[in-house]
C-alpha cells in the first residue's frame, strides 16, 4: 500500500518539452515511474526521448488520457498558463494533479479552487516538490516519483512524510533513510496560500494506510492548517506523529519565502502551532536536524 500513487500509476507530464519539465521527466523515468505521455500544445506527434525511453507527446491532456490511460498529471507549465493547465487536466478526468509550478497568481488559484469544487480530481500543490512512493529496486527505484524530489534519498518503508516545504521534505526523508527506516509515501503540499490539499487531508490518508506506521508532519508559520490537523490528530489519529514548524524567527508581518508563510493578527505563529501540536501528543522537533530523533521518540523506537 501507499497513498496517492504507486509503481503502477500512469503519469503524464504537462510541459514535458520544456527544459525543466523534460529534465525531471527524465529523472522520473530513471526512477522507474510509469511515465506514459507528455502534453505540450502544438507539439503533438513528437516523441520525448530519454535513454531507452520514448514517450509520446500530445496536444491535449484529453487525447493523452484517451490514448495511454494516464490517471495522474504533473504540471511543469510556466506560471501564466499553469492554472489553465490544471483545469485542462481536471476536465480530462484524471484522478490526481501535481502542480510543481511556483508563482501562479493567487487570483488564478482562487479560480481553480472554485472550479474544482465537487470534482473527483485531487490537486497537490502548486509550488510543491511533488509526491514520491519509493520502490524496492536499487536506490528505491521502481516506485513512483512525480515532481522534483531527489529520488536516491528515498527508501521503501513505513514512515509517511508531509510538508509545505520542499527542502525540509528532503531533509526529513534523508534523516529517516539514514536511521535505517524508510518511507511509505512522501508528499509536498506546497507553500502557496491557496493549495489543493491540506495537511489534514494527507494525515487522514496516512491514518488509513496500513503500510504507514508513523508520520512526520512539517509545517511553517502562517495560516491555521497545522493547528487544524493537530486537533484532528488528537481525537482520531491511530499512529504516532512527529512534527516541525519552520519560521520561528521570522518577524511578524514579513513574508518569508513561501507566499503562505505570513503571520498576521497574531494568527499562525510558530509558538501557537507548536503548542497545538504538543497538546495533540505530537513530538515536536525544535530544529530541522532533530526531526528523525523526534520521530523515533514518538514511534518508541
Amino acid at each position: 500500500m501507499s497513498i496517492l500513487v504507486n509503481a503502477d500509476t500512469k503519469v503524464l507530464v504537462q510541459g514535458i518539452t520544456g527544459g525543466f519539465g523534460g529534465r525531471h521527466a527524465g529523472l522520473s523515468l530513471d526512477y522507474g515511474t510509469a511515465l506514459v505521455a507528455g502534453v505540450t500544445p502544438g507539439k503533438g506527434g513528437q516523441t520525448f526521448e530519454h535513454g531507452n525511453h520514448k514517450v509520446p507527446v500530445y496536444d491535449t491532456v484529453a487525447e493523452a488520457v484517451k490514448q495511454t490511460g494516464a490517471t495522474t498529471s504533473a504540471i511543469f507549465v510556466p506560471p501564466p498558463f499553469a492554472a489553465d493547465a490544471i483545469l485542462e487536466a481536471v476536465d480530462a478526468g484524471v484522478d490526481l494533479v501535481v502542480a510543481i509550478t511556483e508563482g501562479i497568481p493567487v487570483m488564478d488559484m482562487m479560480r481553480v479552487k472554485e472550479y474544482m469544487r465537487g470534482s473527483k480530481t485531487r490537486l497537490i500543490g502548486p509550488n510543491c516538490p511533488g509526491v514520491v512512493t519509493p520502490g524496492t529496486g536499487p536506490g528505491s527505484t521502481g516506485g513512483c516519483r512525480i515532481g522534483i524530489a531527489p529520488g536516491y534519498i528515498h527508501k521503501k518503508g513505513n514512515v509517511g512524510i508531509l510538508s509545505r516545504s520542499g527542502t525540509l521534505t528532503y531533509e526529513a526523508v534523508w534523516q529517516v533513510t539514514s536511521l535505517g527506516y524508510g518511507q511509505s509515501t512522501c508528499v509536498g503540499i506546497g507553500g502557496d496560500p491557496i493549495n489543493g490539499t491540506s495537511h489534514l487531508d494527507i494525515i487522514k490518508l496516512f491514518n488509513e494506510d496500513p503500510e504507514t506506521e508513523a508520520i512526520i508532519m512539517i509545517g511553517e508559520i502562517g495560516g491555521s492548517a497545522e493547528e487544524e490537523a493537530a486537533a484532528w490528530i488528537k481525537e482520531h489519529c491511530k499512529k504516532p506523529v512527529a512534527g516541525f514548524i519552520a519560521g520561528a524567527t521570522a518577524p511578524p508581518g514579513r513574508r518569508m519565502g513561501h507566499a503562505g508563510a505570513i503571520v498576521s493578527g497574531g494568527m499562525g505563529t510558530a509558538e501557537a502551532k507548536k503548542a497545538a501540536m504538543t497538546d495533540a501528543g505530537i513530538v515536536v522537533a525544535e530544529t530541522p536536524s532533530e526531526m528523525g530523533k523526534a520521530l523515533l521518540q514518538a514511534w518508541g523506537k
